[in-house]
């Protein structure tokens, strides 16, 4: 069994991760930028760097991301492979995002690009837009307007569970060798758009819940007054764009592939979530 350092283990993805992966008997640490630690967590401040120098140590193999609300992704990635090179670590897993490798200049891209050329045996996955976005970033709307407000008119997305993303890298950061040094696009069972994504929410509530279609500066004034940095507003939108013009749409079979399961549908998503939005 591995000792794993996990990089955003009180998120989305890395809750999931951390149970996965204990399930199979690693022992995990998880990085917190907090002072106050506990017992299996490791002090790391991805943007200060405090803490690189010591969170390594004794680790194996470790799961990276970039948090939500950065724009430089690169510059918080790229250190934390360096310390994984310099640690000889035996597997390193990074979770970018689905496009992420459409452009070489993108931060996303850069850091992939680093980590294929660090002579570390690596994944990287890039998941499309997750389903828990409906019960985390839209949920006000949806409490407050019984709506879904954005700028995607009626694009389709290949939604994915986060629950399926960790089990990815779970397998992946376990030892099966099968797929090493590979990236992988991954995403639900089918593309839905978001009209669809409301109807089975409302479904799941049985409560009327409308998707609508609003401009990119409507969308930026909401972004805005909820009081995001204005360059991460403007990245927020371009990706949405992204979506709009198809982008997220494309189902990819790297879930099954990987895990041996089917992924997670829209529908089975919202009946399990149901709590959030009654």
């Amino acid at each position: 069994m591995s000792k794993i350092l996990v990089v955003g283990a009180s998120g989305t993805v890395g809750t999931e991760l951390v149970s996965q992966l204990r399930s199979k008997g690693h022992t995990v640490l998880r990085s917190t930028s907090k002072l106050n630690l506990e017992s299996d967590q490791v002090h790391l401040n991805l943007q200060t760097k405090v803490g690189l120098d010591t969170a390594f140590v004794g680790i194996d193999k470790a799961f990276f991301l970039s948090p939500p609300g950065y724009v430089n992704q690169h510059e918080l990635l790229i250190p934390l492979i360096d310390e994984a090179r310099k640690q000889s670590l035996k597997k390193v897993v990074l979770m970018t995002a689905i496009g992420a490798n459409a452009v070489d200049s993108t931060p996303f891209r850069q850091a992939e690009l680093h980590l294929e050329k660090s002579g570390l045996t690596y994944n990287i996955i890039r998941p499309n837009w997750f389903m828990q976005n409906f019960n985390s970033y839209w949920l006000h709307g949806i409490l407050q307007d019984a709506k879904v407000a954005l700028p995607v008119g009626d694009a389709k997305a290949a939604f994915i569970d986060a629950r399926d993303i960790a089990s990815v890298a779970a397998v992946l950061l376990d030892d099966d060798a099968r797929f090493q040094n590979r990236d992988f696009d991954l995403s639900g069972p089918t593309a839905i758009t978001h009209t669809q994504a409301a109807s089975y929410i409302s479904q799941a509530i049985d409560k009327s819940i409308k998707f609508e279609d609003i401009s990119a500066q409507a969308m930026r004034d909401t972004l805005l007054g909820a009081g995001l940095p204005s360059d991460y507003a403007e990245f927020l939108l371009m990706i949405l764009d992204h979506l709009k013009h198809g982008a997220a749409e494309r189902v990819t079979d790297a879930v099954y592939a990987i895990t041996g399961k089917a992924p997670i549908a829209f529908e089975a998503y919202a009946r399990d979530h149901r709590s959030a939005w009654v």
